[in-house]
């Protein structure tokens, strides 16, 4: 198979497992919509150039030219990326805590990119260990890591049907300005 219709698959395999566990959390539109950029020239044509099969074309990208354009854009073009909530405040760049809607579709991304990248390696603590072998926590507003890997800790423990069940009852008390009525954030539990 061309590297062409290889990165199309991928995609298109990533998409259908974001979309069936965005849609196990109630996130139907989000399930519908997500990672559409990726078939962008910007996003597309970069990945087909780099795809490899094992791992995300653009860190092959940032190997050879230090930064990765088909990258800049997706983080910029999808709110499910925690890189996308970055900010000026008081003058100083800094991450904004992301809305939990985005959270959860970040946890179905992640899942669903362990499973297409690891295949028959996967597990359920896979999310976990990726999470917490990168550096991507010290960078995130520090609520947002500890609602992740919260999420991800029930996905090892409990399993994808349990903790997917749990935020989509989370998310059904959610209010987008739940944060600034009381504190409410998803239950620890």
């Amino acid at each position: 198979m061309n590297r062409f219709a290889a990165h199309l698959k991928t995609v298109n395999t990533h998409r259908a497992e974001v979309r069936r566990n965005c849609f196990k959390c109630g996130l139907y539109r989000q399930g519908l919509m997500h990672d559409l950029s990726k078939y962008s020239p910007q996003e597309f044509l970069v990945s087909v150039r780099f795809f490899q099969g094992f791992r995300s074309p653009y860190t092959a990208e940032k190997e050879i030219y230090g930064y990765s354009l088909g990258w800049l854009h997706h983080k910029g073009h999808n709110r499910h990326h925690w890189e996308y909530w970055y900010d000026m405040l008081d003058g100083v760049w800094q991450p904004i805590e992301m809305p939990f809607p985005y959270v959860v579709e970040m946890v179905c991304d992640r899942v669903a990119a362990c499973k297409v990248y690891e295949k028959e390696k996967y597990t359920s603590a896979s999310a976990l260990n990726y999470f917490e072998a990168k550096n991507d926590k010290q960078y995130m507003h520090p609520k947002t890591a500890e609602l992740l890997r919260t999420i991800l800790t029930r996905i090892r423990d409990e399993g994808e049907d349990a903790a997917f069940a749990w935020l989509k009852e989370e998310l059904r008390q959610w209010h987008p300005q739940s944060h600034l009525l009381n504190n409410r954030s998803p239950r620890q539990e």
